[in-house]
């Protein structure tokens, strides 16, 4: 991923940040077969061995993707966050000088590492109730993977299996105006936060 240098998140904790806040992602593998790419939900945990943290997802176990990293593919995963349109309509400059163009504004985080396959049920049962219980957190009610019967989740189990990313490398692109003088960007932000919910979302993060 090209990233300008204005454009450039070097902060590890915002990167990390970014990936649990955007947890759906793509997985990417490339090898001799070619490019694959499969959109999942990723549970990420960071530790004193892997301080850019640790990346874990599962696919079926008919989807041919973990055969591929079992055998070396590459691997990459890539989340997005909010995105929106941006008018030059709203520069103060268009009536100064003309000089503007649209463009869009985006936050993009790619993690490269090393991929490893596991089968072993009590990895997948374990990795299951992590990725649940942190999207049932904060429900009236959440559900729980043991709530549902145990014939019924370990035959479910047994149908899928599991990818774990330690992560080698973190790049990540803010594009929110930064290179755009400020009342540019005042304008921009005014104009993005009356939109949809990604529009607003961007908003907060120009400056």
């Amino acid at each position: 991923m090209l990233v300008p240098s204005s454009f450039r998140e070097d902060n590890q904790e915002k990167l990390q940040q970014y990936i649990k806040d955007y947890s759906f992602g793509v997985l990417v593998i490339a090898d001799s077969d070619g490019i694959d790419a499969n959109h999942l939900p990723f549970h990420f945990s960071t530790s004193e061995k892997y301080p850019l943290g640790t990346l874990r997802c599962h696919v079926a176990r008919v989807n041919p993707v973990w055969q591929r990293i079992e055998n070396g593919a590459s691997v990459l995963a890539i989340f997005q966050g909010p995105d929106a349109y941006v008018s030059p309509s709203w520069y103060e400059t268009k009536a100064e000088t003309g000089r503007v163009v649209p463009t869009w504004n985006y936050l993009a985080v790619h993690a490269q590492g090393k991929g490893s396959i596991f089968q072993d049920y009590v990895w997948l049962k374990e990795h299951l109730q992590q990725l649940t219980d942190l999207h049932e957190s904060g429900r009236e009610n959440p559900w729980a993977v043991d709530d549902a019967p145990s014939e019924f989740t370990s035959r479910l189990v047994k149908a899928i299996v599991g990818i774990e990313i330690r992560i080698e490398n973190l790049t990540g692109q803010v594009k929110a105006s930064q290179n755009h003088p400020e009342r540019n960007r005042t304008g921009v932000k005014t104009g993005l936060a009356g939109g949809s919910a990604s529009e607003a979302a961007m908003s907060a993060f120009i400056s």
